[in-house]
């Protein structure tokens, strides 16, 4: 039986170094096979986190925000058109090759779906189902790019080399990795379905890099170091879900507990297979809380630039390329873990 590491198992060795300047170190990376991001992030398709104020927020920055599909074609058409123009320039379209990108399924209405977003700016769609290696997904990238021939299509969820390789094959233009992973997530609870971070994302890197096809490191993120070990792994970015919730710019209105002096101010955040999300019992692999409101995505990102920045001077990378070649990943120990930890707080 293999064994299967994740974030917690493993640590980035520091090596020999002649970075003289975080702050120089380039981070640009590759969202699809054609199109190149400035900031190694993108927000998940969830309707708790990716709107519009989350995809402008995350395209401000050089990422990208994945404006869900669990509203009208319509409003998420509407969505992706408001956003190829910057706020108080109606008339000036944003950067052609920036991704402008929206979420589609693989059954009913998907195909005129993709299209009516297609005709609203969008330059690439992610089919968003959480089990990616199955004949409806690859039928729908097929269709997809036979219909809609510019646009570029990222395939998933997936965490085997073989299911990447099954979407590669298909004409996959990135792969979302990560199965029963997320914050909110039961779907190794409630199905004993799923592979450990830090393997899936290495085994479906190996295959990806035969098609030329980046990889998305999605969910286990709950610091910026697991965003690294995520980059270290051979992810070209990796998607965040709750470390973006309860942000300003994350969906939903801001509520409040308690009364004043001691009110404290929260949003709501939830699992794309959650019982709230799905309004019934059928299926359920997700669940749902109230976040303490965080403030503005910003300050956020930033410190995810800084630590990103910082892990690649450890290793000596002054860009991901760098870092892809020689970081390198060792196992650590329970008590590694704990140690890793503070211990005086």
């Amino acid at each position: 039986m293999k064994k299967c590491y994740t974030y917690d198992d493993v640590n980035i060795v520091p090596k020999y170094s002649e970075v003289k300047h975080r702050d120089k170190i380039n981070i640009r990376t590759r969202f699809t096979k054609n199109i190149d991001i400035a900031f190694p992030i993108v927000s998940s398709p969830m309707d708790t986190i990716t709107e519009l104020d989350m995809a402008r927020e995350m395209m401000e920055w050089g990422g990208v925000g994945i404006v869900h599909r669990f509203m009208s074609i319509e409003k998420q058409a509407k969505m992706i058109n408001e956003l190829c123009y910057m706020p108080g320039t109606e008339h000036i379209i944003v950067n052609k090759a920036s991704p402008r990108c929206a979420a589609v399924g693989v059954t009913e209405d998907y195909l005129e779906r993709s299209q009516e977003l297609v005709k609203n700016g969008c330059n690439v769609l992610l089919i968003d189902v959480a089990h990616g290696h199955h004949k409806l997904v690859g039928e729908a990238i097929e269709e997809i790019k036979t219909r809609l021939s510019t646009i570029e299509v990222i395939a998933g969820s997936v965490a085997t080399g073989e299911a990447c390789e099954y979407l590669c094959e298909r004409g996959a233009d990135g792969i979302r990795v990560g199965i029963g992973n997320g914050s909110l997530c039961e779907t190794r609870i409630r199905t004993g379905v799923g592979i450990p971070t830090v393997s899936a994302i290495i085994d479906c890197v190996a295959v990806a890099d035969t098609y030329n096809t980046p990889v998305i490191a999605d969910g286990g993120i709950r610091n910026i170091g697991d965003v690294c070990k995520g980059l270290a792994c051979g992810a070209d970015s990796v998607m965040l879900g709750s470390l973006l919730s309860g942000t300003k710019e994350s969906p939903g209105e801001i509520e409040k507990i308690g009364e004043w002096p001691n009110e404290k101010l929260f949003k709501k955040y939830r699992g794309s297979a959650s019982r709230d999300s799905k309004r019934s019992d059928k299926n359920v692999e997700g669940n749902h809380k109230v976040i303490p409101y965080k403030g503005k995505t910003k300050r956020i990102l930033h410190d995810i630039g800084d630590g990103v920045r910082s892990s690649f001077s450890y290793v000596g990378a002054n860009n991901i390329d760098e870092f892809h070649s020689i970081v390198e990943l060792v196992e650590v120990t329970r008590a590694g873990q704990v140690e890793a930890r503070p211990h005086l707080l």
